[in-house]
C-alpha cells in the first residue's frame, strides 16, 4: 500500500517566503511613504491654519475700522493697506466749558463772560501703519495709538456783555475769548483721556469678533499728530 505525500513535500515554502517578503518590503514602502509625507502635510495644514487667522482679522479690522490692514503671514505679504477715509472715531463726548474776560483801563472796566458747548472726537489716524503679522510663534496686530482727531463748536452762549464806560469790548477780545474756549475744551478732552478709551475701543470691538480662541497681540505706537 503507496503511503500518502507528506504535505511537506507538496507545499512551496519558497514561494511562501517570497510573498512574505514583499508584504514586509510593500509594508515598509507604505509606512516610509507616510512618515515622509507627514512633514509636509503638517507645514500645509499649519499654512492654511494662518492664513484663516489672517484673514479672520483682516474681516474684522475692516469691520471695525473701514480699513484693510497689510497683512503679512510666514513673511509673505498678502494684502496691502487701503482705506476709503483718513480718520476714524470710535469715541466722542459732550463738553461745556465757561470763561470770563475782564479788563480795566483808566477805572473803567468791562466784562464779558462765554459758555460754550463741544464735541470731542477720539480715534485714529488711518493714514498710519495698521499691520497684522501672522507667525507660527506669534500674531500680532500693530496699530498707533488713538489721539483727539478734533473738538467741534456746538454752541456759544452769552452769559455777560459789559462795556466800560470809555473802555468797550471789542471784535478782538471776542474772537480771543472764542479761542480761548476752543482751548479749553481741548484741554478737558485730554484730561479725561478719550484716546486711550479710543484705543480700549478698539481692543474690545477687535476681541468681540475673533473671540477668545484665537490669541493676538496688539500693540500700539506712538501716533503722529494729525495734520
Amino acid at each position: 500500500m503507496t503511503a500518502p505525500p507528506s504535505f511537506s513535500r507538496h507545499f512551496n515554502w519558497t514561494l511562501a517566503f517570497t510573498v512574505i517578503g514583499l508584504s514586509t518590503i510593500a509594508a515598509a514602502v507604505f509606512v516610509f511613504n507616510r512618515c515622509a509625507s507627514l512633514p509636509g502635510r503638517t507645514t500645509k495644514e499649519t499654512v492654511d491654519q494662518m492664513e484663516r487667522v489672517g484673514r479672520d482679522l483682516r474681516d474684522a479690522i475692516v469691520q471695525i475700522a473701514q480699513l484693510q490692514p497689510r497683512v503679512t503671514i510666514n513673511n509673505r505679504v498678502y494684502f496691502e493697506q487701503t482705506s476709503p477715509i483718513a480718520e476714524l472715531a470710535l469715541v466722542s463726548q459732550k463738553l461745556e466749558v465757561e470763561h470770563e474776560f475782564l479788563h480795566t483801563w483808566a477805572g473803567s472796566t468791562k466784562r464779558l463772560r462765554l459758555h460754550g458747548t463741544y464735541t470731542a472726537k477720539a480715534g485714529f489716524d488711518l493714514r498710519q501703519e495698521f499691520s497684522v503679522t501672522v507667525a507660527p510663534e506669534a500674531t500680532i496686530v500693530r496699530l498707533p495709538h488713538a489721539q483727539i482727531l478734533g473738538v467741534e463748536q456746538n454752541a456759544i452762549e452769552l452769559l455777560a456783555y459789559e462795556n466800560g464806560f470809555w473802555n468797550p469790548i471789542s471784535g478782538a477780545d471776542v474772537q480771543a475769548e472764542l479761542i480761548t474756549l476752543g482751548k479749553l475744551a481741548r484741554d478737558r478732552a485730554a484730561a479725561r483721556n478719550l484716546a486711550a478709551e479710543a484705543d480700549e475701543s478698539f481692543r474690545i470691538q477687535l476681541k468681540g469678533r475673533i473671540g477668545n480662541t484665537l490669541p493676538v497681540q496688539v500693540i500700539f505706537y506712538p501716533a503722529r499728530k494729525s495734520d
